[in-house]
Formats: structure tokens, sequence, C-alpha cells
């Protein structure tokens, strides 16, 4: 995947199989290329989120958080004293990024609080205020169930799209990033032209299981049977 032209890959160790031990070789793998290695954690607790960034992760995406409070909690344990109270120790973050690393880590982290709950979006103003963010990023299916609506991911329902705007208004106004995850290429482009900064096409489980659905369903349809001759 790091070969493959993204600008940025995510280890994914709330609903992805991962934990940290196997985030460590897939941050090594990453760090072959020049693309942007990011990790979201299981929850916001600063603990493995510090893990995480001592480990190489370049930003950290923090899901459900629905206030300011919880907002403050997460970029505070991405950022050195005095923007924060991450603790020092920068294990392979040091290797990786040089030796210079906490002079600079405060200004190169992203922090990346997860809007997917009515609550978020109501809060919105007040949760991208908060110093040090550096962005939001939508989950689509959370945030579609906290609505009551039917569709989970790539939704196009009016009041889907309605909190949408509103988080990109916000983001817009505070001058931080927008992002959301989108699981087909042109639902992708829609929401590129529609403002958001960061956008995530599908997964590499779904990428797997699309691109072996299409092979098998190509090979199948172009088969000839064999003559009985």
């Amino acid at each position: 995947m790091a070969h493959q032209g993204y600008d940025s890959l995510t280890v994914d160790l709330e609903h992805g199989l991962v934990d940290f031990q196997t985030a460590i070789p897939i941050l090594q793998a990453i760090s072959t290329t020049n693309v942007i290695p990011l990790a979201r954690v299981p929850w916001n607790e600063p603990g493995i989120i510090m893990k995480l960034l001592d480990a190489g992760a370049y930003g950290i995406i923090c899901p459900m958080i629905d206030t300011a409070e919880q907002c403050e909690r997460f970029v505070g344990a991405c950022r050195y004293h005095p923007a924060g109270y991450r603790s020092l120790g920068p294990t392979r973050a040091r290797w990786y990024a040089g030796p210079d690393y906490e002079q600079h880590a405060n200004a190169e982290i992203a922090a990346f609080a997860m809007v997917e709950t009515r609550a978020a979006v109501e809060n919105i103003e007040q949760i991208v205020s908060v110093p040090g963010l550096d962005g939001v990023y939508i989950g689509p299916g959370d945030l579609s169930l906290s609505l009551g609506l039917k569709k989970r991911l790539d939704n196009d329902e009016p009041a889907f799209f309605a909190a949408l705007d509103k988080i990109l208004a916000a983001c817009e106004a505070h001058g931080i990033v927008a992002g959301i995850h989108t699981n087909d290429p042109s639902y992708a482009l829609q929401m590129i032209a529609r403002g958001f900064r960061l956008v995530t096409v599908m997964s590499d489980s779904v990428l797997l299981g699309t691109m072996a659905r299409q092979t098998v369903a190509t090979v199948r349809s172009g088969m000839v049977k064999p003559s009985l001759k």
C-alpha cells in the first residue's frame, strides 16, 4: 500500500484487526516511502496515543470526540509541554524523524478528532475552537447511525449532507482540515469537490475483497465451456 501513490496511510487500531505490536512493523514498512504514517487509536486514552507517536506515527485520529473537553484531553496527549502533557520519550520516532524530533513535534504532529455523533455536530463550533487541533475526521457510519439515517457509508441523504456542511463551515472558519472516510472513488471525488481536504477511500480489506470479486467475476464470465467432442 505504501508504494501505490497514497499521500498517507492510517494504521487502524480501533476497528482494524491490529494491536500496538502489530502496528510497529506496519509503520516500519510505511517508512520505506515518503507516505505520511497516521494511526487511529481505539479510544481517547493518553497511553496508546503517546505510544503510537513514540513509535513514529505522524498523526493521530481519535474516535468519538463529542465535546471540547474531550478534544482538549486528546490534543494535550499529542503535544509536549507547554502545549500539552505528552511524555518525552520518542523511542522510534527519534530514529525515524531525527535527533531534533521533540523540538518540532508539536508543529508537525497532526491531531484529528473524529466527529461521528449528533452531539459532536451540535458541539462542532466548540470542538474546532480547541487550540492545537489540526482537523476533524468524520466517521460516516457512526454519524449516520447517530442521526437515525438508513444509509451508512457514502450517505447521500439530505440530513447527512446538512451535517457535513455544518462541519465544513466550522472547519473553514477556524482554519482546520475537514476529513471524511468514503467507500467508493466516485463518492470520494464528490467529497473533495464539497471541500474535504483529507479523504480516505476504502480500507485494505475492502480493496482486497473488491478486486478479488471483480477478478473472479471477469474470469467466470469469460470462460468458454470445453467441447464434448
